[in-house]
């Protein structure tokens, strides 16, 4: 995309953007449908669907393959992707046959009958790199496969799915410093927030759609966790890591707190109360953190949303990468700012969502290449290394578009 295309691209969205004040939404939902079909989806499509299967997500941010192995936690999450483009926002097929066709390579390779789980890795053709090692690799299964039943009512589809809640519920009963949990291990005796965070919503949806209440009792059981124990009151903050018994964590892990997870957690929470029954307070209480957890994280310096700081404002803090500017925390944020305005009506929101859509549109849209660059230095600068996966993956930024565009065209309330 040329300089001047981009140039005008930014200033269709600030229109937009001044537009949604006003209570225009049109002009905005209008721009995101174009940059989620023109600029983001075209960079999968020509570079990344493998004619072996699957999809290929060792890549670079400017298309080149960097390897053929493909991590289960991606294709899962791919899946979700072009079976919600497919149920809400475009009936092309292509879609439903991109999603069945990932789908099909995780069902044909991926289940592990002795762990009752999914691998993490595959080599291009199959064979297990790497087995079961993390139990959001099921999660992500859970996500896209429950979105790929909704498109297709497909009861094979519903049986992997039921197949793999079930085994899920069994190994949450453990302690979970004991579950698979790459790639953040758990300290010995904590309770990480991920796992409460990840299940409380995918229970809450799957016990929603297929009408089974063990489901969505689970779903209430892990949302308590994150408001009951994960939270302090005393600090206003979500701690990443709690002692197994809920109370506060001994040393350097303990003071953790990763914002973006928080952020992206508290709209989580918003979808939980919706298929569990709606609690007016608690809802108050995820907007609020939403606010509290942007002001902990954002740097003054820089701007941006740093990857982790402590509770207590202190340095070092036991979390990889914490200065990382990251772009998933970001696409977190406009969703969870974009609800808050839409649900509130609390323009705080709205000056946060400007705000960061200017960093992103600066920062983090890659007007030569498509998608957008997914990890930069404190500073903004180029990062290397590897953070979690070594995957460029299609997942937070398109269901960050996604979630907006079905925010800002459905009707609103009267």
């Amino acid at each position: 995309m040329s300089s001047t295309l981009a140039a005008s691209t930014t200033a269709d969205l600030e229109k937009a953007l001044t537009g949604l004040r006003a209570g225009e939404r049109t002009a905005l939902a209008a721009w995101m449908r174009r940059h989620l079909f023109g600029h983001v989806l075209p960079f999968w499509e020509r570079h990344a669907f493998d004619p072996a299967g699957g999809l290929c997500t060792c890549i670079s941010d400017d298309g080149r393959i960097l390897s053929g192995d493909k991590w289960l936690w991606s294709q899962w999450r791919a899946v979700w992707v072009f079976a919600r483009i497919y149920n809400t926002l475009d009936r092309n097929p292509v879609w439903l046959e991109r999603a069945r066709g990932i789908a099909a390579y995780c069902l044909r390779h991926g289940w592990l009958e002795k762990e009752q789980g999914w691998a993490l890795l595959l080599a291009q053709d199959g064979r297990v790199l790497r087995g079961y090692e993390s139990i959001y690799v099921d999660g992500f299964a859970i996500y896209g496969l429950s979105e790929l039943y909704r498109a297709t009512g497909d009861a094979e589809i519903r049986r992997w799915l039921v197949r793999t809640a079930d085994a899920v519920l069994v190994k949450l009963a453990q302690p979970y410093d004991t579950l698979p949990h790459f790639p953040y291990p758990i300290p010995p005796g904590a309770k990480p927030h991920n796992i409460p965070m990840i299940w409380s919503l995918k229970f809450a949806e799957i016990g929603a759609q297929l009408g089974e209440e063990k489901y969505l009792q689970a779903a209430r059981r892990f949302a308590d966790e994150i408001f009951l124990l994960h939270y302090d009151a005393k600090t206003d903050c979500l701690r990443e890591y709690v002692r197994l018994d809920g109370g506060p964590f001994d040393g350097p892990a303990g003071k953790v707190v990763v914002p973006g997870h928080v952020i992206e957690d508290m709209w989580f929470q918003l979808d939980v109360l919706v298929h569990t029954g709606r609690d007016p307070a608690r809802a108050a209480l995820a907007h609020h953190l939403t606010l509290r957890h942007l002001d902990l994280g954002w740097d003054r310096e820089f701007g941006g949303l740093r990857l982790a700081v402590n509770i207590d404002g202190s340095e070092p803090v036991a979390w990889g990468f914490a200065d990382s500017k990251l772009w998933w925390p970001h696409t977190e944020i406009l969703i969870s700012t974009l609800r808050g305005w839409d649900e509130t009506r609390q323009t705080v929101f709205l000056d946060w969502y400007e705000k960061v859509w200017h960093l992103c549109l600066e920062r983090y849209v890659d007007w030569e290449n498509g998608e957008w660059r997914q990890k930069l230095n404190r500073d903004f600068t180029p990062m290397a290394g590897v953070v979690a996966l070594p995957v460029k993956d299609p997942f937070h930024l398109p269901r960050s578009l996604i979630l907006q565009i079905e925010m800002l065209e459905k009707p609103l309330a009267r």
